[in-house]
């Protein structure tokens, strides 16, 4: 049965990363700016810590959005791997940053590690239930997990590409709906 399931996530990841390397990187640019918008337009609270994510390969720039938190008095950060967890070291400007594999760069370990009251989860795939199928080794959901432990309910925006939407993620029970989704095209919220 699990296998079955990862089976399909992969599928779906697979189909919908596809989709999303078949824009045009001025549309990509273009719908990370709309969809940058979106989110500081739906967000009226000033969260004191944002978690976001540097773009790898063809993912969404939320560069802009994490910049707007920031003009808001957030403190950011970024996850770097450690013993194949997550931990989200405070990005602060002009701090050097260290290659963490899969293409991504965190602040080294001198940063701060911060729990964010609020996290963009970067992700492969979605639905319209805010399920969310990422890239197949639960980094996130271990750490919204972990988060969990310690009391906090940090607000879960998933940012995408509209085209990465599918009918249905196979939801197992370590996986988490999001609060919301943002996409070019709209916003999906409970």
């Amino acid at each position: 049965m699990e296998l079955d399931l990862k089976e399909r996530k992969a599928a779906i990841r697979r189909d919908a990363l596809a989709r999303r390397d078949a824009m045009a990187e001025a549309e990509r640019i273009e719908a990370s700016l709309v969809v940058c918008d979106r989110v500081a337009a739906a967000v009226s609270a000033s969260p004191a810590v944002v978690s976001g994510f540097l773009p790898i390969r063809s993912e969404i720039d939320i560069r802009p959005l994490m910049m707007s938190f920031a003009d808001r008095r957030a403190r950011l950060c970024v996850p770097a791997i450690v013993a194949g967890e997550l931990q989200f070291r405070e990005l602060v400007r002009g701090a050097p940053l260290e290659p963490q594999g899969f293409g991504t760069y965190a602040p080294g370990v001198e940063a701060a590690i911060l729990d964010a009251e609020l996290m963009l989860v970067p992700l492969a795939a979605f639905d319209r239930r805010r399920g969310r199928v990422g890239y197949g080794r639960g980094y996130y959901d271990r750490a919204i997990a972990a988060l969990r432990a310690k009391g906090m309910s940090p607000l879960l925006i998933g940012v995408a590409f509209a085209c990465q939407e599918v009918d249905a993620v196979p939801m197992d029970a370590h996986d988490v709906p999001l609060d919301m989704i943002a996409t070019e095209a709209e916003i999906i919220a409970r």
